[in-house]
């Protein structure tokens, strides 16, 4: 399954290299993968790290580090977080009883061509944006349908105010008070029921700490998805670093068993 995986993987990405660049009849495949861009599209954990006002913030102690008894150098340090913060990943069963967890979601569901739907002048003119299946469509009339089993990233801009707390969250306030100050772009619930209803992808992500916009009380948005098995990807970065399509996705969480989510590494190759 895995070599299966590698060989699509390598397929879609020669395809669109022949696309992009049209290069000659022969063209080895292992090539776009040594020449292609890889971009991070997660941020570091650390203190800073951006969680839930209601959630306990990642902390990163240290158990040893410098010269031993043996005389060479040796470091180790602990850490603890909840799954939920930072560039991270949600489950199905996050909002879906019964749904999957984050060591059932197979391999090919965490890979996929990779598609970005610009909304940054919308999130700029309105912080608490909604984005639409209009937005959906309006992203097909200029690049085509969506691909089948693709994953769909949303570029708002607020990546570029994270982890100022205040700039990206709408609150440093922490507990149920700061969760009533959230104020953040998110999925429509509308431009969730289209997907599901009128297309096959396998996940949606975007640059915000939650699919479901700030002031979200019912997460609609994350009932309708992963109720139909998606995962979603939250507080992405360097999104503009992205074309609009030709990407590829690897979204690799950290494979806790039971999990509703993960820390996530998550990057993008493009040709």
């Amino acid at each position: 399954m895995k070599n299966k995986t590698l060989i699509v993987l390598i397929l879609f990405l020669a395809a669109g290299c022949r696309q992009a660049a049209d290069p000659p009849t022969g063209t080895d495949p292992l090539d776009v993968l040594r020449d292609g861009q890889w971009i991070d599209l997660t941020w570091a954990f650390d203190e800073e790290s951006v969680y839930w006002p209601t959630n306990i913030p990642f902390t990163h102690d240290t158990v040893f580090a410098g010269i031993n008894e043996q005389g060479w150098y040796y470091s180790s340090f602990r850490f603890a977080a909840e799954e939920h913060g930072g560039t991270h990943f949600d489950a199905p069963v996050h909002f879906a009883e019964g749904g999957m967890t984050v060591e059932q979601v197979p391999l090919e569901q965490l890979t996929g061509e990779g598609i970005l739907v610009d909304v940054r002048r919308q999130a700029a003119d309105d912080r608490d944006y909604l984005i639409t299946a209009e937005d959906l469509q309006a992203w097909e009339a200029a690049h085509g349908r969506i691909p089948d089993g693709a994953i769909v990233l949303f570029n708002t801009g607020f990546w570029t105010f994270y982890p100022d707390k205040e700039a990206y969250t709408g609150t440093t306030l922490t507990g149920q008070e700061g969760v009533a100050n959230l104020s953040f772009p998110g999925i429509h619930p509308d431009a969730a029921r289209w997907l599901v209803e009128h297309r096959s992808i396998k996940a949606v992500g975007l640059d915000t700490p939650s699919i479901d916009y700030g002031k979200s009380t019912d997460f609609m948005t994350h009932r309708i998805l992963f109720a139909h098995g998606l995962t979603a990807y939250e507080n992405l970065a360097r999104l503009d670093e992205l074309p609009p399509k030709g990407f590829w996705v690897m979204a690799l969480p950290m494979k806790i068993r039971g999990g509703s989510g993960a820390p996530l590494r998550i990057v993008a190759l493009v040709p």
